[in-house]
C-alpha cells in the first residue's frame, strides 16, 4: 500500500469504529416499560437513533443534527439546522424538545443522545438574549482562537438547555445520557456543553473569558450574564435521576489506526486524543518531531485545534494544520500526512481535511499556488482545492474530533 493509501485507511478505520451502528447498542438496557422519549443532538446523532431504534424498534422523541446528517429513523422526529453557527430551525427544535420533557413523571424514561455539535444545534438563549445576539457571540468566539473548553462555558451561560438544563427539564423523569466524545479528556461536561452534567461555572467566568479574548457582547448578553439563573450546578437534585455514559471515544479510533499501521509495518507514537492549540503551532512541533524521527513511523494524535482568523480564505484547522505542516517540512524526503475532522466536516466547509506528502510545496508551485499567501489568509481549503490535496468524505455520521497521522518512510529523512 501507498504512504497516501495507508494513511487514508487508517482515517477511514477511526471512522468506521466510531460508528453508532457499531458500539452503542452494547450500552443500551433493555426497553423500559412504560413511556421512552429519545431526545439529543449532535453531528452523529440521527445515526445515534438510527442505532437505538436498530435495537428498540420505533420511539418517540426528536434528535437535532446538522444539515445533510439525518437519517431514515422509524419513530423519532429528525430535524436538520445550522452548524457552527445556530439557527432558526434548531432554534424551534430546541423549544420544542424542551416542551416535550414538560410534565414527565418517575416513571416515565428519557434516552438523551449527545454528540460533538450539539453546542450549536441545540440553542435555547436565555431569556432577553435574541437569536441574532447568540450568532453574533458564536461567530466571535469561533475566530478568536479560543479553546474550546472556554467557548463551551460561554455556550453553557448564554443557555436554557446546556450545563445541566436538558436533564434538569426532564425531571423526575429517569434519564440515560449517551455521549459520544469529540473533546480532549471526553469530559462528558464538555461534549455538546454538557446538556446533562452540572456545571460549576459561574456567569462572571463566561463575561471573563469574552473579555480575554477580545469579544465585547451584545448589551443583552452582557445584561444575561449579570441575572440569576442558568447553568445546574454539580448535586442538584434535579439531576439525581440522570446518568451520563461516554460510549465511545477518540483514544479507540486512534487505537484502531494503530493498529493497521503496525499492520503495515509501521512502528507507531501516539501523541494521545488530547492535543490542543493552535493548529499552526502544533503543526510546527510536530514537524520538528517528525524531522527528528527515523522510519518506518506513524506519528498519531487526535484533540481539537483552533484557528485564530487573520485573513479573509476558507479553511478549518485539519487543513490549516496540513499546511503548516507542509511548509514546516519544506519537502522534506518521505514524509506523508492526513490531517482531518472525522465527521468529515473541517470548520464549516464540507470537506474533511487534507493531505500533503514530499512534492506538496512542489506541486503547489508548478500550479501557481502560493503556500505561504494561503496560510496567512487562512485559505487552506482553497489551496488544497486548487492542488488536489482535499479528503472529501462526505457526512461520515460519526464525530471523534480530528484525527492526524504523519507517516515517516524507512529511508531517514534529509
Amino acid at each position: 500500500m501507498t504512504p497516501a493509501g495507508l494513511l487514508r485507511a487508517m482515517f477511514d478505520r477511526a471512522v468506521a469504529v466510531a460508528d453508532p451502528m457499531i458500539g452503542l447498542g452494547r450500552f443500551l438496557p433493555p426497553r423500559p416499560p412504560g413511556r421512552v422519549l429519545v431526545v439529543g443532538a449532535g453531528k452523529a446523532s440521527a445515526r445515534m437513533a438510527e442505532a437505538v431504534e436498530a435495537a428498540w424498534g420505533p420511539c418517540e422523541g426528536l434528535i437535532i443534527t446538522r444539515r445533510g446528517h439525518g437519517r431514515p429513523t422509524r419513530g423519532v422526529e429528525i430535524v436538520e439546522a445550522s452548524h457552527p453557527v445556530p439557527d432558526a430551525a434548531g432554534l424551534a427544535a430546541s423549544e420544542r424538545m424542551l416542551a416535550m420533557l414538560q410534565g414527565l413523571g418517575p416513571q416515565d424514561f428519557v434516552l438523551a443522545l449527545i454528540s460533538g455539535g450539539a453546542s450549536a444545534l441545540l440553542c435555547a438563549p436565555r431569556r432577553g438574549i435574541g437569536l441574532a445576539e447568540k450568532q453574533a457571540v458564536n461567530r466571535a468566539l469561533l475566530a478568536s482562537g479560543a479553546p474550546i473548553g472556554q467557548i463551551n462555558i460561554v455556550r453553557k451561560h448564554l443557555s436554557r438547555v446546556k450545563g445541566g438544563q436538558l436533564a434538569a427539564a426532564a425531571w423526575p423523569a429517569r434519564m440515560l445520557a449517551l455521549c459520544l466524545s469529540d473533546v480532549p479528556g471526553d469530559d462528558p461536561a464538555l461534549i455538546g456543553s454538557g446538556p446533562t452534567v452540572g456545571d460549576p461555572s459561574s456567569p462572571a467566568d463566561a463575561l471573563a473569558i469574552l473579555d480575554r479574548w477580545g469579544i465585547t457582547p451584545p448589551a443583552g448578553v452582557r445584561a444575561a450574564l449579570g441575572a440569576p439563573g442558568g447553568v445546574v450546578a454539580p448535586g442538584d437534585p434535579r439531576l439525581g435521576h440522570t446518568q451520563t455514559v461516554v460510549y465511545a471515544a477518540p483514544s479507540l479510533s486512534l487505537d484502531a489506526a494503530a493498529e493497521l499501521a503496525r499492520a503495515g509495518g509501521y512502528a507507531v507514537r501516539c501523541l494521545g486524543d488530547a492535543v490542543e492549540g493552535e493548529a499552526r503551532a502544533v503543526a510546527a512541533t510536530h514537524a520538528r518531531l517528525a524531522l527528528a524521527e527515523g522510519g518506518p513511523l506513524v506519528i498519531l494524535s487526535g484533540g481539537e485545534l483552533t484557528v485564530t482568523r487573520r485573513g479573509d480564505g476558507i479553511g478549518g484547522p485539519n487543513a490549516e494544520y496540513a499546511l503548516a505542516l507542509a511548509l514546516a517540512l519544506d519537502g522534506a524526503r518521505g514524509i506523508h500526512a492526513l490531517a482531518c475532522d472525522t465527521d468529515g466536516v473541517d470548520g464549516a466547509a464540507e470537506i474533511a481535511g487534507a493531505m500533503i506528502g514530499p512534492n506538496t510545496l512542489a506541486r503547489a508551485a508548478a500550479l501557481g499556488a502560493d503556500a505561504a499567501a494561503a496560510l496567512a489568509r487562512n485559505d487552506a481549503h482553497g489551496f488544497f482545492g486548487r492542488i488536489g490535496g482535499q479528503v472529501v468524505t462526505g457526512p461520515t455520521l460519526t464525530n471523534v474530533n480530528d484525527f492526524r497521522a504523519i507517516l515517516i518512510e524507512a529511508a531517514p529523512p534529509r
